[in-house]
């Protein structure tokens, strides 16, 4: 049965409410409010509107209830607010996307970032909705074209994957999420930009994702200055956002950066609502508030389409065993980590393939891909073990034929993870066998299958 045109805006006047509860303002500090009148009617999550004299309005979050008082969260800091002020419920923070919001950047609210008129969707969707059914859902589908060499060969994306790209700062990880963006097989790509600065926003949609990228993307963003209330609620939204496509069976890209600010706006509204500090300052519920954004991507059920997800996550000091890396590591299928020393010499994307692991191996390739995908680590291990000898010119040629081939081979390799693949997944693994051909006069080593390790 085809849509009425006039859905999207039934579901905006079905919304509007001629009554709502009201509360007052009884305390304000610490960052958050205490709020009377409201504890029979809201729920925990709920959105509340602060009013401040006429015409100012702050938007706020249930973070407490107890007999009689309701604790809030207000979007930004509570200076200006006074005892008494009226509290109106607002009730779930629910969106309601749509596809005409493809090539729209919007807010974790809905709202319309780009200075043009936006319509909600007929159906609101819960922010922190469940996964699919473990049991339901669908294995991992076929490899996806990148357009980037190291991704359609040595690190390959299957659809319905989850990923994790781990970087520190400046080292091109923005850059490698746009590419991803514009090249990765998809029907869509949901993007969230979680505690961006403001000035890169703008960047982003405009010239590092462009217009080919924008076309069949929503991007979701909240940045830097805005408070931990809506950086958190930005990587809900747009998952929200992605689930809305999945549930119509498309296949969708979700791109989230990063899940570090993501997990620092829950640090800050768990620690507001009293919950003690752990490992690094971290609460106990950030564990499960990070697997639970993750979850919900990946394959849907039968009658789904499936959710391709990219998370990044900023590491400082390129330390994998920071809490957020390490929480997200272990329910992804698999990770890529960017070098910076790799970024200071001038190869984009900076990816450290030896710490770089796609758990989609060795299925997502052929008996034939594998052997290559194994001998181009092998040679690469090989040489980092012997760099330190090689440049400071103590390792004698013909001493051990596996780093002689990895000598002869380092220079393509180190190449070849830098190239685009305009021509697919063929084409990149054609190009691959070219690059370790140098290596035929060293004893190659390219029979029996891949070992465990070279599988990830």
């Amino acid at each position: 049965m085809p849509q009425s045109p006039f859905a999207a805006l039934e579901t905006r006047i079905s919304a509007l409410a001629p009554v709502r509860p009201l509360g007052r303002v009884v305390a304000a500090g610490g960052g958050t409010v205490t709020v009377a009148g409201l504890c029979q009617s809201a729920g925990l999550g709920d959105l509340v509107e602060i009013r401040h004299g006429p015409g100012i309005r702050r938007r706020g979050e249930v973070l407490g209830l107890s007999e009689g008082w309701v604790t809030v969260l207000p979007d930004g800091t509570p200076d200006g607010l006074s005892v008494g002020d009226r509290v109106v419920l607002l009730g779930p923070g629910e969106i309601a996307p749509d596809q005409g919001w493809l090539g729209r950047v919007v807010d974790p609210f809905g709202q319309p970032l780009d200075g043009r008129p936006l319509m909600p969707g007929p159906t609101p969707r819960p922010l922190r909705a469940a996964p699919p059914p473990a049991t339901a859902r669908r294995g991992l589908g076929p490899r996806l074209a990148t357009g980037m060499a190291a991704f359609d060969t040595v690190l390959p994306l299957v659809r319905g994957q989850r990923i994790g790209l781990f970087a520190g700062s400046g080292v091109g990880k923005s850059t490698l999420l746009s590419k991803l963006a514009r090249g990765v097989q998809a029907d869509m790509a949901v993007i969230a930009l979680v505690g961006e600065r403001g000035r890169e926003v703008g960047e982003f949609v405009n010239q590092v994702l462009g217009p080919e990228g924008m076309a069949r993307s929503v991007v979701v963003a909240a940045s830097s200055d805005q408070s931990p209330l809506v950086r958190r609620r930005a990587a809900w939204a747009a998952m929200a956002v992605a689930e809305h496509f999945r549930d119509q069976g498309h296949h969708v890209l979700f791109l989230a950066d990063s899940v570090t600010r993501f997990a620092e706006a829950h640090r800050e509204l768990a620690l507001a609502a009293d919950e003690p500090g752990a490992l690094r300052g971290y609460p106990p519920s950030t564990a499960q508030a990070i697997m639970a954004l993750a979850e919900r991507a990946g394959p849907g059920a039968e009658d789904m389409g499936d959710i391709t997800a990219v998370f990044s996550v900023l590491v400082a000091g390129s330390d994998m065993e920071e809490p957020v890396a390490d929480i997200l590591r272990g329910v992804l299928d698999g990770h890529v980590v960017l070098d910076r020393r790799i970024a200071e010499r001038g190869r984009f994307p900076a990816v450290d393939l030896l710490r770089s692991v796609s758990r989609s191996l060795p299925r997502a390739a052929s008996g034939a891909e594998n052997l290559l995908i194994s001998r181009a680590r092998r040679l690469l291990g090989a040489y980092d073990r012997a760099e330190m000898m090689i440049q400071a010119g103590l390792y004698a040629a013909g001493s051990d034929p596996e780093i002689d081939a990895a000598i002869a081979a380092w220079p393509g390799l180190d190449g070849f993870l830098s190239e685009e693949s305009p021509g697919g997944v063929a084409d990149s693994f054609a190009r691959l066998s070219q690059v370790l051909e140098v290596t035929a006069p060293f004893d190659p080593v390219s029979k029996g299958r891949p070992t465990d390790q070279d599988q990830g």
